[in-house]
């Protein structure tokens, strides 16, 4: 009785000191981790090169076409096609041409090129502020796990503690065989959880493996113990972190001023494109004539006539920019509910956390004690220890889940306002 006594008052102790106990906020390995995935996930490249794809593109934007040259017979005779002197008419022409945008053109095609790749290159910071949050939330929810394995080891040899002390009190008429067969179950369901979380724990482990593009058997050591991160950011504050730092806005932004420069392009197509054309043509003396070498410089253009699809245009580019407006807006609307939303979450967690700590747990380590003290001494049966040892080991693990759920809903706000989140002093 006195071997049982002493590890279940141990076993409450360590679980007080460890839910105090003061940590770093920013994990070291936790960091590294986020820094590996943001500088080796395939899906961070991908968006890099397709980032560059649209930087390449600026340099090609506006520039003008190639000219054209040309070489020409003009005028031969078909009778004999290579005897130039035969006819005063007859020349070789060699000439150039080149195609020349209406004026500002070219301009605004550099500048839509621009913020094309300007939008892309705030893709690729949504996806790095993505994956942070993806990588912060697993490492959480594989510290909820480890917590929760601990915490189901330590239970079992709890269990196993009570299973032979029940065997021994029936084995001197002094308890019942259903407490022996209730001391076995519990500890097999929990044999059971121990199961099912060492799998978790593995799946967990190579998603954090694979976001951080390591191979996904590497060796995730054990979370090493989490503490509430002081936070008291209003939804205000937080609106106005997203408004400056979030990338998806950005690229948003960038987008809408695209669609502008498109729809400038389209007014310009009401407006002609020019050819100029020089011809140099060489001649041969024949029939009396001294075979004067002629040029000829031309410009040519189009007709602009096609006006309905011209409106079209025009009318398309002003939808996409109605549209873009909208997704914008949408943006924002979806931020302040995201920040909501985890601000909701977070104080729910944070008050459960700081409950269970300083209510619960303590409260059901000290009903733990009281039920054996009673049964020790004839005064409560062994189902009322198993109960208050069941109750705590749950408490525990919602301790712990309350714990973890407010980190991650942290991860989330910072995914939702795209930056890392200052943090209040203690």
């Amino acid at each position: 009785m006195l071997k049982l006594t002493s590890r279940v008052f141990a076993a409450t102790m360590l679980l007080f000191l460890f839910a105090l106990s003061s940590i770093t906020f920013a994990d070291p390995v936790l960091e590294t981790l986020v820094d590996q995935a943001l500088t080796s996930n395939p899906e961070i490249k991908v968006s890099e090169a397709r980032w560059q794809m649209f930087a390449a593109k600026v340099r090609q934007a506006g520039t003008l076409d190639d000219p054209m040259l040309m070489l020409r017979i003009q005028n031969a005779m078909i009778k004999d096609p290579l005897a130039f002197d035969g006819d005063p008419m007859t020349s070789k022409v060699i000439g150039i041409s080149q195609m020349i945008p209406f004026y500002g053109k070219r301009s605004l095609m550099r500048e839509e090129a621009e913020l094309e790749a300007l939008s892309n290159r705030w893709v690729l910071e949504e996806r790095k502020v993505e994956l942070r949050q993806m990588v912060k939330e697993t490492w959480y929810q594989l510290y909820f796990v480890d917590r929760s394995l601990e915490v189901v080891n330590r239970n079992i040899a709890l269990l196993d503690d009570l299973s032979r002390f029940s065997e021994t009190m029936y084995g001197v008429g002094q308890g019942l065989q259903q407490d022996v067969l209730k001391a076995q179950l519990d500890r097999s369901r929990m044999e059971d959880m121990r199961i099912v979380l060492q799998q978790k724990r593995r799946t967990l482990a190579a998603t954090l493996n694979t976001l951080a593009y390591r191979p996904a058997e590497t060796e995730v050591a054990l979370i090493p113990a989490v503490e509430l991160t002081p936070f008291e950011m209003t939804a205000a504050d937080l609106e106005a972190l997203a408004e400056v730092n979030r990338p998806v806005l950005k690229a948003l932004a960038a987008k809408i001023d695209k669609t502008r420069v498109n729809r400038l392009l389209a007014e310009k197509e009401f407006y002609p494109d020019f050819t100029l054309s020089l011809e140099y043509m060489q001649r041969e003396p024949a029939m009396a004539s001294p075979g004067d070498d002629m040029y000829s410089l031309g410009v040519s253009f189009n007709l602009p006539l096609q006006r309905e699809r011209r409106h079209a245009m025009v009318a398309e580019s002003q939808a996409e920019q109605q549209m873009a407006a909208a997704d914008l807006n949408m943006q924002h609307n979806q931020i302040r509910l995201g920040i909501a939303d985890a601000l909701a979450r977070l104080e729910r967690s944070r008050k459960l956390a700081m409950l269970y700590r300083d209510g619960i747990l303590p409260q059901a380590g000290n009903a733990l004690e009281a039920a054996m003290a009673a049964y020790r001494v004839g005064k409560a049966d062994f189902m009322n220890v198993l109960d208050s040892q069941m109750r705590q080991f749950n408490y525990e693990r919602e301790y712990y889940d309350a714990v973890a759920d407010h980190e991650m809903q942290l991860a989330q706000l910072e995914g939702v306002v795209g930056t890392a989140l200052p943090v209040a002093e203690k």
